[in-house]
């Protein structure tokens, strides 16, 4: 795979967290370096480990995952697009007050996993293709993490502006993603 092939791959790949990184960012007050490292490094990690996995399974899983991964996705999305849309909704979405902090527990772990299924399926296809994955993998995610991190410092200054407003709009924007990616699937794009 030439140099020009694999970064359209990966950033192809880090769009996803790059706009879901966005809503996260918008949630935040203020953004810090710990906000922008967790949201880059595990967003980073995940869709790199993801290609490895789907290469290492090969065929044999890819009819599998087919099936449901669009589900998955949506499903994780849509969870927690709607829980930002509640809180901005509701008095937790309230300037000052307690906000839940999408970088952090399972709120994080859902939306890495959500933003690199599509990762899994691209290792698959480097398994077919015959191409060896340590090096896509790891362009892959550092392209990720840096997407990812100016993602949640523009989300940042999005959120300041905009107030509980962002909230809403984050989550409407992860609703979309995940129905984009459902939508896609079922129509097979």
């Amino acid at each position: 795979m030439d140099w020009t092939s694999l970064l359209a791959l990966a950033v192809a790949l880090a769009m996803d967290a790059f706009a879901v990184a966005l809503a996260a960012g918008a949630l935040l007050r203020p953004v810090t370096f710990r906000h922008c490292f967790r949201l880059g490094f595990h967003f980073g990690l995940f869709q790199g480990l993801m290609p490895v996995i789907g290469w290492l399974a090969g065929m044999g899983l890819l009819a599998r995952v087919a099936a449901w991964d669009h589900w998955i996705a949506f499903s994780l999305l849509a969870a927690v697009g709607l829980h930002m849309i509640h809180e901005a909704l509701t008095d937790q979405g309230a300037e000052g007050a307690d906000r839940g902090d999408p970088t952090r527990g399972w709120t994080l772990v859902m939306l890495s996993v959500a933003t690199s299924i599509d990762a899994l399926a691209a290792g698959m296809s480097l398994a077919l293709l015959d191409i060896v994955v340590w090096v896509p993998a790891l362009v892959i995610g550092v392209v990720t993490a840096a997407f990812t991190w100016c993602g949640t410092l523009l989300g940042g200054r999005i959120g300041a502006a905009w107030g509980r407003g962002a909230g809403m709009a984050g989550g409407l924007v992860l609703l979309a993603i995940g129905l984009k990616i459902l939508l896609t699937h079922l129509a097979g794009g």
